[in-house]
């Protein structure tokens, strides 16, 4: 089985999280992390906030957006004022091959403000494209580095049962 990860990081906090799952599948088979880079991406957190409060669309470096040949596909943003990072809004606009597919959806998050809306943006968009297995967990930001913790969340979700990715 192949499995995807995307996701935006601009910290590094997201990208934690999405090394932590990807451990965790692959105990099930195969994984590509596909790491987000925006182009005009603002470098300060009020324009990124600001920018993500609109679900503005960043303009991406290449990526791959054919995602029909993988069986598992997760997408991971911090949460933004409520909303996903505009590199990931731009992402979910352009990917493919998502219908039928099981996604997991993630974020990391400071005070938990719009952590739900932020997931609920995201599914929404891919339901639009024809996903209806979803999957979703959330890290604060303070858990993050505890790696324990974050493959204890993971391993709560349906998809992940039985992997023995907690050893």
């Amino acid at each position: 089985m192949k499995n995807a990860i995307i996701y935006y990081s601009y910290s590094g906090n997201t990208k934690l999280v999405a090394e932590a799952l990807s451990l965790a599948l692959s105990k099930k088979g195969g994984v590509q992390m596909i790491d987000l880079q925006a182009r005009d991406e603002s470098h300060t957190f009020f324009g990124q906030c600001k920018r993500a409060f609109w679900h503005k669309r960043a303009k991406l470096k290449p990526a791959k957006f054919d995602l029909s040949g993988y069986e598992t596909i997760c997408f991971g943003t911090p949460v933004w004022a409520f909303g996903p990072a505009p590199a990931m809004n731009a992402y979910l606009d352009q990917c493919s091959g998502v219908a039928g597919k099981k996604v997991i959806l993630f974020t990391t998050y400071g005070s938990g403000v719009g952590n739900q809306r932020c997931l609920n943006f995201m599914q929404a968009l891919l339901a639009k494209k024809g996903v209806k297995d979803f999957s979703r967990f959330t890290i604060q930001q303070f858990k993050v580095k505890d790696k324990e913790f974050v493959l204890s969340e993971i391993m709560r979700l349906g998809p992940l049962q039985g992997t023995g990715a907690n050893t």
